[in-house]
């Protein structure tokens, strides 16, 4: 083999990395394919479980749904060094806090997902003193 078929073959295998690379990139980053962003939907409970754990962080709440039945809502958000960087910890949620959860729906039917979420105490203050108190949007997310 020559050193140009060598330098060819060098150069397909980089290229073809960094597509791969920037399609896995952006395919992670996008949410419309889970979330519904042109609706919103509310939950008011109590925290079950907060898993602060990469690639991205994770709460539970038990909250009525529109019926009155308690059904447990999964909240996906950032990655926890995102998180960290305004304020929260492992620590920050714990079981039996009250929140009130504002987010685009999961699209899958019948069940209870949601992301790009504002949390807030029932009040509509901020979870972490001091703590910014904005939605997520979706375009951002891409």
């Amino acid at each position: 083999m020559t050193a140009q078929r060598y330098l060819s073959a060098a150069a397909v295998t980089v290229i073809a990395a960094l597509i791969l690379s920037a399609a896995s990139t952006l395919a992670h980053h996008a949410t419309t394919a889970f979330y519904d962003s042109s609706k919103k939907v509310e939950a008011l409970g109590k925290v079950t479980k907060f898993v602060f754990m990469n690639p991205h962080a994770y709460l539970y709440i038990d909250a009525p749904n529109a019926s009155g039945t308690i059904v447990t809502w999964q909240i996906e958000l950032g990655a926890p060094i995102s998180l960290k960087r305004t304020g929260w910890t492992p620590e920050t949620l714990q079981v039996g806090t009250e929140l009130k959860v504002v987010g685009a729906p999961s699209r899958a039917e019948g069940t209870y997902g949601m992301c790009c979420a504002r949390i807030t105490r029932p009040d509509g203050s901020p979870v972490v003193p001091g703590g910014r108190v904005t939605e997520e949007r979706q375009e951002e997310k891409k």
